[in-house]
């Protein structure tokens, strides 16, 4: 019996495009920087490229492979709205194909200790688990996050069965076991089983007692326990929880230890607490807090609960795989663009990085949307890159960072981070393809290119890194510190060949791309000799300028012949 891997399949899964590294071009005119520096930690290098986001996730591949810190994608959602007339097992393998080809570009991105998260609904969440475990390996699924995005409030709430509310965070590892996620705390409710106040707390701990705390914050605020909640009304939690945080290291409550499961010096000591209960009794330890005793049961602080999340002192509690508190009434207000039904909040995007990265980083989002994780990568310091093929690209992706960078975004997460400006990017689009037919039906190079540009097309394609010498002119890029790539459309001659050949040594080797040769390809030993375009006729799809899902462009579904009604049949 053979062996055979468990996989998804789907129609067309074994159809793969010959993807072709496209150059980017820089425009001047749209890229952007403040006018100075704010901190020493400005980032300027970052990129904003506008172009189908396959073939920008190629294009990267060379120079960023292993190099990105974490990416984040909120791809569209395969609903099925959109697919109304096509057959389902298409919609679902057209889908499937957009993300694959995408995921697989973005795992060769990520860095040894680099992680993906993807924002997606529950109609394709199961079949893009297993993709990703594919692609990634199910022994590096980090955990599937569920993300509460809204309540059951307003027109979701009329129609009959389960309303929906949220959705998920598929989150993945390059290699789990080198994967570093940093240790994150939320902001909860307050624990009211810390219900104990330490009243004589600097007295000598031995003479410590506690009274209930309600007894207490009757007397600061001067009412009876029993009237707090008629006296504090609307602001009773708030208040409580004030006083609580405040207090935090007179607020208790006791809990009785498991006396099997405990060293040996807990036990003695508990021991002692028993045998005299009219004392506090302290174990002092050396790596851990201090603990105290009293007629068997232990002091628990709530100081011990207390984090420091955003600059603000709350109740907290380990990040778990669960995140209900993300809500925000103002997610309109964010960025100052609109983006209906597809913005994400930027404390989401914020947890995200706290969670898998660091200042300096760098974080990829390929598909952008309205610019939320550009937006919070700047602020939070990180380098980064992200992708846009839509108009909203121009109309709010460019403006959106223009404002960030400027310092006049002051909503989302900017004052969590004390955010004030400053930094850049660099805006790109894609180069058309570097070949197109002429009038013959014939590939030639594209009349778009110049020199430059088509010296950058063929290193990339041939695997040099691009660095034109300001020394010597026929060093375009390189490969290694000895093999270099030379990329002219003359048709050279032997004599301008051998006078190549001379210039470049023994100890040297040069790819020559022109556009024709009169000898021999191995005539010279330190010169590989190419032409232009036969060189590259078969490694790409030329002129595909469009790997997006869009709808409108796929073909119809045949429709079988209409059956005959009752009365026709009368007429045949």
């Amino acid at each position: 019996m053979s062996k055979t891997k468990l996989e998804l399949t789907w129609i067309g899964k074994d159809k793969r495009p010959k993807l072709e590294p496209r150059i980017l071009l820089e425009d001047p005119a749209k890229s952007y920087h403040a006018k100075h520096r704010v901190t020493e930690h400005d980032q300027f290098d970052n990129k904003l490229i506008f172009g189908d986001n396959l073939l920008a996730l190629k294009a990267l591949e060379q120079e960023y492979s292993g190099k990105v810190k974490c990416i984040y994608i909120d791809p569209p959602f395969n609903t099925g709205e959109a697919f109304e007339n096509y057959d389902d097992g298409l919609e679902h393998s057209i889908w499937l194909n957009l993300m694959r080809e995408r995921a697989q570009y973005l795992y060769k991105l990520l860095s040894f200790d680099g992680s993906l998260f993807v924002h997606i609904d529950d109609n394709e969440l199961a079949y893009l688990t297993v993709l990703l475990d594919e692609i990634f390996g199910r022994n590096n699924r980090v955990s599937i996050v569920t993300f509460k995005q809204g309540s059951a409030t307003g027109h979701k709430s009329i129609n009959p069965g389960l309303v929906t509310t949220t959705n998920y965070l598929l989150i993945y590892a390059k290699d789990k076991s080198t994967w570093k996620p940093r240790r994150i705390f939320t902001s909860r409710e307050r624990d009211s089983r810390y219900s104990q106040y330490i009243e004589n707390f600097d007295d000598n701990y031995s003479q410590w007692r506690h009274i209930p705390l309600s007894q207490e914050l009757g007397r600061h605020f001067g009412v009876p326990p029993r009237q707090l909640k008629k006296f504090l009304g609307d602001q009773y939690e708030d208040k409580v929880s004030d006083f609580v945080i405040e207090n935090a290291h007179r607020v208790i409550r006791t809990a009785r230890p498991d006396y099997k499961s405990v060293g040996q010096a807990v036990r003695d000591v508990i021991d002692a607490s028993k045998l005299n209960v009219t004392k506090v009794h302290l174990l002092e330890r050396q790596k851990h807090s201090d603990m105290y005793f009293k007629d068997g049961e232990r002091f628990l602080f709530y100081k011990d609960k207390l984090k420091e999340i955003d600059g603000v002192v709350v109740s907290g509690e380990p990040l778990t795989n669960l995140w209900d508190d993300l809500l925000s009434n103002n997610l309109h207000k964010e960025g100052s663009v609109k983006f209906p039904k597809g913005k994400k909040p930027e404390a989401l995007i914020k947890r995200i990085f706290d969670l898998a990265t660091n200042k300096g980083d760098l974080v990829l989002d390929s598909f952008a949307g309205s610019g939320t994780t550009a937006a919070v990568a700047h602020k939070m310091e990180r380098r980064w890159i992200t992708i846009e093929l839509g108009e909203h690209c121009k109309t709010h992706v460019h403006p959106r960072l223009k404002n960030v960078i400027d310092g006049n975004d002051q909503d989302g997460i900017s004052k969590a981070v004390n955010w004030q400006g400053g930094g850049g990017f660099r805006y790109y689009s894609l180069a058309p393809s570097l070949l197109e037919k002429d009038r013959w039906n014939n590939w030639v190079v594209n009349k778009a290119y110049n020199p430059l540009m088509l010296s950058e097309a063929l290193c990339k394609l041939e695997g040099f890194t691009y660095a034109p010498s300001d020394s010597q002119w026929w060093k375009h890029g390189y490969s290694t510190e000895q093999d270099f790539i030379y990329v002219t459309t003359e048709n050279l001659s032997v004599a301008q060949l051998q006078e190549l050949s001379d210039e470049v040594g023994g100890e040297q080797s040069l790819l020559v791309c022109c556009t024709a040769f009169r000898c021999k390809a191995d005539r010279f030993a330190n010169l590989t000799l190419k032409k232009i375009p036969k060189m590259v006729l078969s490694r790409c799809e030329w002129a595909h300028d469009d790997y997006s899902l869009s709808i409108e462009n796929l073909p119809q579904m045949e429709q079988p012949d209409a059956e005959p009604e009752q009365n026709d049949l009368y007429d045949m």
